[in-house]
């Protein structure tokens, strides 16, 4: 059965940056489970995966347009820390939500000084094409409340009320 539009695909894959340093991976705990078109991957792979089946093994490379979008430098940010009072733990790599003239957003703390916090409202991956290394493990129908509900149930479920 070949990957296309609401079929469950079963994967392990690995993600490389453009140098190969290796940003994750699913080879070393479960394997990723998606419905194909829900836009759970970014568009890249999802493109990508179209027409392969169970037991393919491939390599794709995803530009950074096709992946996290490309880097803004104007998402990063320096402020007061004064502007912060009250929020514990502020240290680099800490995930804040912030309200922007898009909405809320999440940003990272990139630079703590005395004075001042930096913070990034890039995605981690922005600006950097990617490398994937694909191994299909399973291709099957996906089942009328897997639709409904936009994503792949285990043997017991989601959780979900019905």
């Amino acid at each position: 059965m070949k990957i296309e539009q609401n079929k469950v695909v079963i994967m392990h894959y690995a993600v490389s940056d453009s140098e190969d340093t290796l940003i994750d991976s699913s080879y070393d705990h479960s394997p990723l489970a998606i419905i194909q078109g829900t836009g759970y991957l970014i568009p890249g792979l999802e493109k990508a995966l179209d027409g392969h089946e169970a037991k393919d093994t491939f390599e794709v490379s995803v530009a950074a347009a096709d992946a996290y979008g490309e880097r803004f430098d104007d998402l990063v940010q320096t402020v007061s820390r004064e502007l912060m009072q009250g929020i514990e733990d502020l240290e680099v790599g800490s995930q804040l939500r912030a309200s922007t003239d898009q909405g809320e957003q999440t940003v990272i703390v990139v630079d703590v000084t005395d004075e001042e916090i930096t913070v990034d409202g890039n995605h981690p991956l922005a600006g950097l094409d990617l490398k994937f290394d694909v191994e299909i493990l399973e291709v099957r129908d996906a089942t009328e409340e897997e639709l409904a509900h936009g994503h792949v149930h285990n043997e017991e479920g989601c959780g979900h009320e019905h």
